[in-house]
């Protein structure tokens, strides 16, 4: 089995977050990235379901040179080849085009993203693949198992879970639950720095969307506590104050 695995380079969620330029670029300086923990989640099962020399897993990104050390470090967790489309990942449809430009010409049994990156929280990728490809594509799954030439997938719906079956090839966004996260050791962590990390230009592609401006959510207000036993007071603020009720 051929998997491919598509992996973001996001901030750490412990970092402070600030822009610059009025407000319409977000401030790198200073800022630590991470490999995207959703897209972890996707390349431990993608290794997985090789293991055993049972297929090899390829890692892509739609970034520019300094998105390389988050690609070694999927390298080694234990994917064995790597793609880096050079861009600057615009939006979520560009992205998605990129990678189904690669995909075309570069074919594989399954294609694995994360649910979404937690810097924007789009969820779209994973669709928009499927679409561009004219492929299947079921988000959000929380389990996915092979047998031959299908995959089983579990995901949460209101009320329940859906099972579904689906033949390969197919797109699919991955969610807590798939698998554990793996941790490099020292021998992938050495391997990593001899593995192919291939580089590939962007192709040129209309842009959907711009960001005009950032905006950081409002300081959180002061807590104000009110006795047990005095509901009265506790309904008057979340009338008058809160707006809630």
């Amino acid at each position: 089995m051929n998997i491919l695995v598509c992996i973001s380079n996001v901030p750490d969620t412990t970092t402070k977050i600030t822009f610059t330029d009025n407000n319409t670029q977000f401030n790198t300086n200073g800022v630590q990235f991470i490999l995207n923990p959703y897209d972890e989640i996707a390349l431990a099962r993608a290794i997985e379901l090789t293991d055993g020399d049972k297929g090899t897993v390829t890692v892509i990104n739609v970034g520019e040179a300094g998105t390389e050390p988050t690609i070694r470090k999927a390298l080694a967790i234990g994917a064995a080849a790597a793609v880096r489309i050079n861009a600057r990942p615009h939006d979520a449809w560009f992205v998605a085009y990129q990678i189904a430009q690669y995909v075309k010409s570069n074919p594989f049994d399954l294609i694995l993203t994360g649910r979404e990156s937690i810097d924007y929280n789009g969820s779209k990728v994973a669709g928009m693949l499927g679409e561009l490809l004219d492929l299947p594509s079921v988000s959000i799954i929380k389990k996915l198992e092979v047998e031959g030439d299908n995959a089983t997938v579990e995901r949460e719906i209101e009320g329940g879970k859906e099972i579904l079956t689906i033949p390969f090839p197919f797109v699919a966004g991955t969610a807590e639950g798939v698998a554990e996260p793996k941790i490099p050791n020292m021998r992938g962590i050495m391997s990593a720095r001899t593995k192919p990390l291939t580089v590939v230009e962007a192709v040129e592609v209309k842009t959907n969307s711009e960001i005009i401006s950032y905006e950081t959510p409002a300081p959180r207000g002061q807590v104000k506590l009110v006795a047990a036993d005095d509901a009265a007071k506790l309904i008057e603020l979340l009338h008058t104050e809160a707006r809630v009720i």
